[in-house]
């Protein structure tokens, strides 16, 4: 007998890495009869280094909407395959720590499904990657989908 996943925690940023990741979960919730969780994690560092003078509410601002519409183009995609039963959420922080620590566990996930990376080798030594991160961190099994 197979084994089934049941709570499928999909992270997606926008880039070609996690739209491959997108897809290759789209079937796997498809094949398991899944629930599928989109998640993007807002990263601070980005925000963080803007200019204080340039940042303020429109920058956080336009980061949340830029990604509830990613998120809602994700969700118009999963329902053109048949996928209905999808939860999204956004949230702010490290990608890194919300994704496998926090995310994973409010959505009680079995799988996570991201992108790999396209940090160059120098950037993954100095400060790892964030599927790097999430397989060493996450309490259940992680597919990271290579381009």
């Amino acid at each position: 007998m197979a084994f089934e996943y049941h709570r499928i925690l999909v992270a997606v940023d926008g880039s070609d890495a996690s739209e491959l990741a997108f897809t290759k979960a789209v079937d796997i919730v498809k094949r398991n009869d899944a629930k599928m969780f989109l998640a993007h994690v807002i990263d601070t560092r980005t925000i963080t280094t803007v200019a204080p003078e340039v940042y303020d509410q429109t920058l956080a601002a336009r980061s949340e909407n830029y990604a509830q519409s990613l998120l809602d183009e994700y969700i118009e995609k999963a329902n053109h395959k048949g996928i209905y039963d999808i939860t999204t959420h956004v949230e702010i922080g490290s990608p890194k720590i919300k994704i496998p620590k926090d995310l994973a566990k409010k959505f009680e996930a079995d799988l996570i499904i991201c992108g790999a990376t396209g940090m160059n080798a120098v950037e993954r030594f100095l400060i790892g990657s964030v599927s790097e991160n999430i397989t060493r961190y996450a309490n259940c099994d992680v597919l990271v989908v290579r381009s």
